[in-house]
């Protein structure tokens, strides 16, 4: 989520103070997890979802601007109980020494110790590793392996930083990179100061990354679609996502938004809502699987998409 105004600091404020949503507990473990941040180490609160059986992917699920992990807590829960392990931490979106989910300065040295953390997800005594030990072990839960294949998803500025953190893995931990299984932006917004989503996407398109967006049409909350924007003229694809006629900046919340994101930002039809999963999941199996399923692609470059047959198709510029 992404306002204008005098107001903006304010309004962050009062939506951060506001409890988020409670996932199913049989779902969600609460943890944390240590992030580096200039000369000190945050620790931010993280949420992590389990699968019934062993894992098919680990699924980094990034919420949007002033918000948190528990407003992406029902898409999160819907990614595990199709059997993926769901990372879902919370970011800050004001911090004095630059470490916020946003960039309102020069939040890249942040972006770069959150994509250390998959970097080193496998490795004895990582942050990852740790997080997901301590927070299985409290709720009395077998913890499990992390599997080496990985989807990230990001939620507005989130997406600007899930795309971010994927570039920055093609460059400086490849090894981790070629287990990214594909990247889904979710009405994505480009942050005012500098050019992490357009960095992020130049990398990106030059490899065979998949990387879908669900977008809604142009709003304040989107900051009137430059996140979608940039995607149709960074990306170098025949196919860039959908767009949902009747969306919303909350779709990807549903009903785990609250009333000051349904306030600011618009009600999500359930429609939309189950849509966005639909598809999420559909090109997440896909990704993981390395399939194609004719139900979540367009047949012709300008037809429908099965799955969604009301969604426009994006395609770039």
């Amino acid at each position: 989520m992404h306002l204008r105004g005098p107001g903006l600091a304010t309004i962050a404020v009062l939506a951060a103070l506001l409890a988020a949503p409670e996932a199913r507990a049989a779902d969600r473990l609460p943890g944390t997890i240590d992030i580096p941040c200039a000369a000190t180490v945050l620790e931010q609160g993280a949420d992590w979802y389990l699968p019934a059986g062993p894992p098919r992917a680990l699924v980094w699920v990034q919420h949007g601007f002033a918000r948190s992990s528990g407003h992406v807590g029902a898409l999160a829960s819907t990614f595990a109980d199709a059997g993926y392990l769901v990372f879902a931490p919370n970011m800050p979106f004001m911090n004095l020494s630059g470490c916020t989910l946003q960039n309102i300065g020069d939040n890249t040295a942040f972006l770069h110790d959150v994509a250390a953390l998959f970097g080193t997800a496998s490795a004895p005594g990582g942050a990852l590793s740790t997080s997901l030990a301590d927070a299985a072990q409290r709720a009395g839960r077998t913890v499990p392996t992390i599997p080496e294949r990985l989807v990230f998803v990001g939620h507005s500025a989130g997406a600007e930083a899930v795309a971010y953190v994927a570039e920055r893995l093609r460059t400086h931990h490849l090894e981790t990179w070629n287990t990214l299984r594909g990247v889904i932006l979710l009405d994505p917004v480009r942050s005012f100061i500098g050019n992490n989503i357009d960095r992020a996407l130049d990398g990106i398109s030059g490899t065979d990354l998949p990387t879908l967006t669900i977008s809604a049409p142009p709003s304040p909350c989107n900051s009137f679609g430059i996140g979608t924007l940039a995607v149709r003229t960074r990306l170098d694809r025949p196919f860039l996502g959908v767009l949902l006629p009747s969306g919303v900046h909350t779709d990807a919340e549903g009903t785990s938004s609250d009333a000051m994101g349904e306030m600011l930002c618009g009600i999500s039809e359930s429609v939309n809502s189950s849509t966005l999963r639909r598809l999420a999941l559909g090109w997440m199996s896909d990704f993981v699987a390395g399939t194609r399923t004719p139900d979540f692609y367009p047949a012709a470059p300008h037809g429908t998409v099965p799955a969604a047959p009301a969604a426009h198709i994006l395609t770039g510029y």
